[in-house]
């Protein structure tokens, strides 16, 4: 397990988002509505689309073109048109930062 440091914890507040770049991994980092943080790879398995431009309702967050919601927790998504889930990457924030393992796929 990596932990890579990624951002402050202050950068994203509830309901926020931030696209970040580890490498090759493109991942969407989101807080919840309950305040916990969130790292899922950042593109709609539908469309492509960034996620982080979209909207994060309770523990969803909602691809903006076709509107395909992604639990946070599981990656699944909860209605249509998505039928694949995106993966949910190890996210971790510890004194003030938050840190992702891309390395460590929870899903």
């Amino acid at each position: 397990m990596t932990m890579i440091d990624v951002a402050a914890t202050d950068e994203v507040g509830p309901g926020g988002t931030m696209r970040i770049e580890i490498g090759e991994f493109e991942i969407c980092i989101a807080r919840d509505s309950d305040g916990t943080i969130h790292a899922i790879d950042d593109l709609c398995t539908h469309g492509e689309v960034s996620l982080a431009e979209g909207d994060v309702e309770d523990c969803t967050i909602e691809c903006w073109l076709h509107g395909s919601q992604f639990d946070l927790n599981t990656g699944k998504p909860v209605n249509p048109p998505a039928f694949e889930p995106v993966a949910v990457y190890d996210c971790k924030e510890i004194a003030g930062r938050i840190l992702v393992d891309p390395n460590t796929i929870l899903n």
